[in-house]
């Protein structure tokens, strides 16, 4: 009995080292560069083999990608400026993603508890669903003009129904034996929505969370294509017609390392708020 007893205090203390943290991580790290490493190495030696002629080489895009950071070497329009841009779309990606958010989960828990909002409402939003941001491009440039309004409004619509039909499904998948549960211990009306049904349904949401902000930096190219004169949709946009694909793929790489680093942050806050779900790391 001691023995074992010593032998589950030595594997606790391994655990608890910072070292013995350190490999696992490093592992994952080593295996998440794979397949970007792989496609790097492939794309060069497809330029370097003359397989295609307008693809920029890595080492070409990468020494562009350090001017448009900082400028100092090519010194055109877009040197240094990667910082505005990248700021103006941060600023209506996250502005028209927090307001889906605000609309779409409220919204979602109640068509989720309430029969009749459901019947009232679910029938309308799945006929909207289906309509792709793109086909409201025209219409938000009639409702909003060129600008930054139409681009806002369509990142809201881009992000607003992930994150409503994932709010739903979680409220109607709790099981009934929670509520079950929970009036037998006195909780009920209002206190099991508190209690029972927002924590149950939370996986859900911030899944749709995610699925939502993800969409909203894929939306926002399409956004920024209403005469907007900044933003990395503008940029890409700028690069199309400049026939310069080293600044469209710069772009497109600001935004996948701005999309990968905000979905980080919202697994964190997920990790964080449902450490009591078995199945809640992202």
């Amino acid at each position: 009995m001691s023995a074992s007893v010593a032998a589950e205090g030595s594997a606790g203390e391994k655990k608890s080292r910072p070292g013995g943290m350190v490999w696992p991580r490093l592992k994952a790290v080593l295996l998440a560069l794979v397949v970007p490493l792989a496609l790097l190495l492939g794309w060069h030696l497809a330029v370097k083999a003359g397989m295609t002629r307008l693809i920029p080489s890595p080492a070409d895009v990468a020494e562009y990608m350090v001017d448009f950071a900082v400028g100092g070497i090519w010194d055109d329009a877009f040197s240094a400026t990667l910082h505005i841009h990248l700021f103006a779309s941060m600023t209506r990606v996250y502005g028209g993603f927090a307001l889906a958010a605000l609309v779409a989960v409220p919204l979602g828990l109640l068509i989720g508890r309430n029969e009749k909002v459901r019947a009232l409402l679910d029938p309308f939003l799945q006929l909207m669903r289906p309509i792709p941001v793109t086909a409201w491009l025209p219409l938000s440039m009639i409702l909003f003009g060129l600008g930054p309004r139409s681009a806002f409004f369509l990142v809201f619509l881009g992000a607003f129904y992930p994150i409503l039909l994932n709010t739903v499904f979680g409220v109607r998948s709790v099981e009934k034996r929670l509520f079950e549960a929970a009036s037998m211990l006195g909780c009920s009306g209002t206190a099991q929505f508190f209690r029972v049904v927002l924590p149950a349904s939370l996986p859900s949401i911030f899944t749709g969370l995610r699925l939502g902000l993800g969409l909203a930096w894929f939306v926002i190219v399409v956004g920024e294509m209403t005469g907007v004169p900044q933003g990395l949709g503008a940029v890409i946009m700028d690069g199309r017609t400049l026939s310069r694909t080293e600044l469209v793929i710069c772009g497109m790489i600001v935004i996948g390392i701005a999309g990968f680093i905000s979905d980080r942050i919202i697994v964190a806050i997920m990790n964080r708020l449902l450490r009591w779900s078995p199945s809640h790391h992202g």
